[in-house]
C-alpha cells in the first residue's frame, strides 16, 4: 500500500479515536517513506493520546531533524515533555514553535505553564537533593517471596525477548555512563538526543529495522553538558547529573519510592540540610540499626529460605537477576534459576514439590 493511502487511513483512525491503530498505520507509512517529517509529527500526536510520551518526544525529534519548519512538531514535543516533567526542554521547543507560529496562543499558554513549573522547582531545590526518588522494580526488597520452590529450582532457566543491543551503566557522583554494546556501527547511523530527564538513542542501518532506546532517566541531567562517542565495539554516553544523588537504576519508575540520600565523593563530609523540626530523625543511624537487626535476626523455615534467595539476588549480576525473576514468574513460583543462558531460550515450566500438583488459577 502506498504511503499516502496509509497516511489517509491513519488520519481516519485518529479522528475515530483509534489511536493504537493510527500509530500502527503511521509506522507502516514511515516504513514506506522514512524521510517524511509529517508522518513522524502525526505519529507523535497519536502517541501523546496513548500517553506514550517518551515515544512522542522521539517522533518529534525525528520530525524536527527532517523538517525544522513545522510549528506543530514543536508544540507536540512541548506537550510530551511537559507530561514527562521536562519543563526546560518543553519550554525551549515551545519557544521555537512560537517563533514559527506567533499568532498561535497555545504556545503562549504552555510556555507560561512551563515557567510556573520551573519556578516551583527552583523554590524547592534545597529539598530536591534528598527528595523521594523511585527505585528500580527489580531490587531485592521488591523481589517476590521464594516460597514453595522445588529442589531443582537453582539450576532451571528462564527467558525474555532479547534486545538487539545490550546496554549497561555505571555512575560517579557527578555523572552516569551508559554503554550500548554495538559493534561496527558507523557514527552517522547513530543519533543521540538529551532532555532534562530523557535519553533518546536511535541506530539506523540499511535494510534493518531501526533500533530505539528511549528511557526516562532515574534523575535529571544537564543536556548541554552530556556527550557521546561511537567506538568500534560500543557507544559510550556520558550523562552529567543535575543533582548529585545516587541512581539506584537507569530508568525512572513510579512503582516504588524511598528517601534518597545525596551522593558525596569519598573523603568529603556529608551535606546537611536545615530543618524546621527541633528533633530531626537521624535516618543514617536508623538505617544502620535496621540493617544490624536484619543481620542478627534468627530465621528458620520459609523465612530463612527467602532470606537466602534474597541474598543471592542482591549480590548477583544482571543476567542472574533476570534468570531468577523470569523463572520464578513463569513457573508460578515453583522454580528459581540463576542460569540465564538456559532460561533465556525457553519458557520455564512449573515444577511443584513431590506429592503436590500444579494447578492453573481460573479468574
Amino acid at each position: 500500500m502506498a504511503s499516502s493511502d496509509l497516511e489517509t487511513k491513519a488520519k481516519e483512525a485518529f479522528i475515530d479515536d483509534h489511536f493504537e491503530l493510527a500509530v500502527d498505520l503511521y509506522t507502516q507509512a514511515i516504513g514506506v517513506s522514512p524521510t517524511t517529517a509529517e508522518l513522524f509529527a502525526d505519529r507523535a500526536q497519536a502517541n501523546i493520546k496513548l500517553r506514550n510520551f517518551t515515544e512522542a518526544v522521539a517522533d518529534a525529534n525525528k520530525a524536527i531533524e527532517l523538517d525544522s519548519s513545522m510549528a506543530k512538531t514543536y508544540l507536540r514535543k512541548g506537550v510530551a515533555c511537559i507530561n514527562l516533567e521536562e519543563y526546560e526542554t518543553a519550554k525551549a521547543a515551545l519557544e521555537t514553535g512560537a517563533s514559527l507560529a506567533p499568532h498561535d496562543s497555545r504556545f503562549t499558554k504552555l510556555i507560561k505553564e512551563c515557567d510556573e513549573h520551573i519556578a516551583e522547582e527552583a523554590a524547592e531545590q534545597p529539598e530536591h537533593l534528598v527528595d523521594k526518588a523511585p527505585i528500580d522494580v527489580a531490587t531485592p526488597n521488591n523481589l517476590p517471596s521464594f516460597v514453595g520452590l522445588s529442589s531443582q529450582g537453582t539450576s532451571t532457566p528462564v527467558s525474555s525477548t532479547k534486545p538487539r543491543y545490550r546496554h549497561e551503566f555505571y555512575q560517579k557522583p557527578e555523572e552516569v555512563v551508559v554503554t550500548i554494546f554495538a559493534k561496527g556501527i558507523p557514527a552517522n547511523s547513530v543519533v543521540v538526543d538529551f532532555g532534562e530527564q530523557i535519553l533518546s538513542v536511535t541506530i539506523e542501518l540499511p535494510d534493518e529495522e531501526a533500533y530505539h532506546f528511549q528511557p526516562r532517566l532515574f534523575g535529571k541531567i544537564i543536556p548541554m553538558k552530556c556527550r557521546y562517542e561511537v567506538m568500534s565495539t560500543k557507544i559510550e554516553i556520558r550523562l552529567v547529573k543535575a543533582d548529585t544523588i545516587h541512581w539506584t537504576s537507569l530508568e525512572y519508575s513510579k512503582d516504588v519510592v524511598f528517601v534518597q540520600k545525596a551522593v558525596v565523593p569519598s573523603g568529603k563530609q556529608k551535606p546537611t540540610y536545615p530543618s524546621s523540626k527541633p528533633n530531626r530523625v537521624d535516618w543514617d543511624k536508623l538505617e544502620a540499626e535496621v540493617k544490624k537487626e536484619e543481620k542478627d535476626e534468627k530465621l528458620d523455615g520459609d523465612a530463612a529460605l527467602n532470606k537466602f534467595f534474597r541474598d543471592i539476588y542482591k549480590d548477583a549480576d544482571e543476567d542472574t537477576r533476570r534468570a531468577m525473576s523470569k523463572s520464578f514468574v513463569e513457573s508460578n513460583g515453583t522454580v528459581l534459576s540463576t542460569n540465564w543462558k538456559e532460561v533465556g531460550l525457553k519458557k520455564v515450566e512449573g515444577s511443584p514439590p513431590d506429592g503436590m500438583d500444579l494447578k492453573k488459577w481460573e479468574y
